[in-house]
């Protein structure tokens, strides 16, 4: 499946401008991810484009993720697309575990995109100058973000080999590369 047609089929499933632009950054960061992992940049990013896509539709465990899987093997999507999607929530882990570069990446950078963008929401100059100190701050408030899970954006730097500060950098540069799009470039 190429980018137009992923693009097509998430506008399809998902009607909330917000959860759109989450996908959005998570496919940014996920072809960021495969430059530094080596791999395939289509795949991660169509991973990261398409991971929640299913997810207004079936938002309860396990439709969510499965229902979606459903679909994009009907559409013809590479096996290790999927299986990196349906990595990224805990109830597949036996049948499908973070144990490949894209699964690792897919976890690692999805919650901490949506915390980044919250942060980067509530500061005039959005990304442009956030630095990973800010966002470790902002994780010690639990009312900041809450539906967020901390524990899974340490444990998504630590699957990756990396430290917290240098995951969070990555994924700022990576959601800087299309902050328009995301609507979070500085305003003027």
């Amino acid at each position: 499946m190429n980018r137009e047609a992923a693009l097509n089929l998430l506008c399809e499933y998902v009607q909330s401008d917000s959860l759109r632009k989450h996908m959005l950054a998570v496919e940014a960061a996920m072809r960021h991810y495969a430059a530094l992992l080596g791999g395939d940049a289509d795949q991660f990013a169509l991973a990261g484009l398409l991971h929640d896509f299913d997810y207004e539709r079936w938002p309860n465990p396990p439709d969510h993720t499965r229902e979606g899987a459903k679909i994009l093997r009907q559409r013809g999507v590479e096996e290790e697309v999927i299986g990196a999607i349906l990595s990224h929530a805990d109830w597949n882990l036996d049948e499908y575990p973070r144990d490949r570069p894209i699964r690792k990446a897919l976890f690692a950078v999805d919650e901490l995109c949506g915390f980044i963008t919250a942060a980067a929401l509530v500061r005039p100059t959005r990304l442009e100058g956030m630095e990973p100190a800010s966002i470790r701050k902002k994780m010690k408030t639990p009312s900041f973000a809450a539906a967020v899970k901390r524990e899974d954006i340490v444990s998504g730097a630590e699957l990756l080999g990396l430290p917290l500060d240098d995951h969070i950098r990555n994924c700022i540069t990576a959601l800087s590369s299309v902050a328009p799009e995301l609507g979070l470039a500085a305003r003027p």
